[in-house]
């Protein structure tokens, strides 16, 4: 027999598991039959009720979180004032074409971006799909700004488990009529016509790749017996939610959208496309893609660090406001990233930017899927070939949808 104890270290707020320390050398069995007790000792505490959270909720890196938002901003600075030089450089020059009394031949000259103004609203290929991409991606924002949003005005009590995951769901379901709405606009703008096709994909593209993935795993996790495992009545509400709620709503959301009036191109577009001169090295899609990905991962870095930890490590997260702080300062980054990228794209007379514009920030979620196996290898020590596919799938697919 042995007597194990279990010291509580009560002034440890991430305390996830309690060490056993045995106070005898264990005896071998000689029957199969063993008697298991335990015995609880009770210590009463000073802390007020309504403060019973506070030990847990308790975040003592603040340092940590301030030194990551202004990082952050130096990156916006910095990419503000690159947009500021642009604008400025090219709003002088018009002025100056424009005021000046030279030949009426030198004011038709045209160089730079002013080459493809007539093809740079030219439809993009795969529209469709650009535009389901740009009304799921509002979607989700809209579903994290309204879901941090509740959590930071206390309406997300960690006492109530799970209560941020049923949010989050019941929100995104909700902006299905943004995504339907905005998809609409977009494949307008684009001179799209199948808007029933771009219903269904904005309805079922994205939300039935991950519910997909989320059910054959759910078999797995069913096969080692665990508690984790979603059961059929779950699953069949999911999809009762998705068909009879979200799927109507996106439907409301294209018929307004496609009813809207847009505003006339400001000029026309050419029948016969451009030729697309050759790009520099530096212009490639790849490379572009790394420059436009890595500033906004390295912007949110630190803080998808505490979020990966809470998840993967049974930690509490409740700095809310600091998340909100730095998926604004990723919204401004994307953008800026977006727009000089676009710039010098235009600036070398390749007007094929819409794809290029949504890829280059995009591949942030390439970073964090990369990062996912750096933090597998250095933080976690998940054991098993079932819990290591576990992880990252659910990784991909939340390096998707973050992109």
């Amino acid at each position: 027999p042995s007597t194990f104890s279990c010291p509580y270290p009560a002034q440890d707020p991430k305390l996830t598991s309690v060490p056993l320390r045995p106070d005898l050398a264990p005896m071998p069995a000689w029957s199969k039959e063993i008697i298991y007790t335990y015995d609880v000792v009770w210590e009463a505490s000073d802390i007020a009720w309504a403060s019973r959270w506070d030990l847990y909720l308790y975040m003592g890196d603040d340092q940590v979180h301030w030194f990551s938002i202004l990082n952050s901003l130096v990156i916006v600075l910095l990419l503000s004032g690159i947009v500021a030089m642009i604008m400025v450089r090219t709003l002088r020059r018009d002025l100056q074409e424009y005021n000046s009394v030279e030949e009426k031949e030198e004011l038709l000259e045209e160089s730079g971006w002013k080459l493809v103004h007539a093809d740079v609203l030219r439809s993009p290929p795969n529209a469709t799909l650009l535009a389901v991409s740009v009304g799921t991606g509002m979607q989700l924002l809209c579903m994290t700004f309204i879901s941090i949003g509740c959590a930071m005005l206390g309406f997300l009590s960690p006492a109530n488990r799970g209560s941020m995951m049923t949010v989050t769901i019941l929100l995104f379901v909700l902006m299905g009529c943004v995504a339907g709405y905005c998809s609409a606009v977009t494949y307008k703008t684009f001179k799209g016509g199948k808007w029933k096709a771009l219903t269904l994909l904005t309805a079922f593209l994205y939300p039935g790749v991950t519910f997909t993935v989320f059910f054959f795993l759910n078999f797995f996790i069913w096969g080692k017996n665990s508690s984790g495992a979603v059961p059929f009545g779950t699953m069949f509400a999911l999809l009762c939610i998705w068909f009879l709620i979200s799927f109507p709503l996106v439907w409301v959301g294209v018929w307004l959208g496609y009813r809207r009036t847009l505003a006339d191109p400001p000029v026309k577009t050419n029948m016969v496309p451009r030729v697309v001169p050759s790009q520099a090295w530096y212009l490639h899609l790849l490379f572009t893609m790394v420059i436009g990905g890595i500033l906004p991962f390295g912007a949110v870095f630190i803080e998808l660090y505490f979020i990966m930890s809470s998840v993967w490590l049974q930690r509490f997260y409740y700095v809310f406001g600091f998340l909100a702080l730095v998926l604004l300062i990723l919204i401004i980054t994307c953008a800026e990233m977006a727009v000089v990228l676009c710039y010098f794209q235009l600036c070398n007379e390749n007007y094929q930017w819409q794809w290029r514009s949504f890829l280059n920030t995009g591949s942030a979620g390439l970073f964090l899927f990369g990062y996912s196996f750096v933090y597998f290898s250095s933080t976690l020590e998940i054991m098993g070939a079932v819990s290591t596919m576990l992880y990252f799938t659910y990784m991909f697919i939340t390096s998707m949808l973050f992109s």
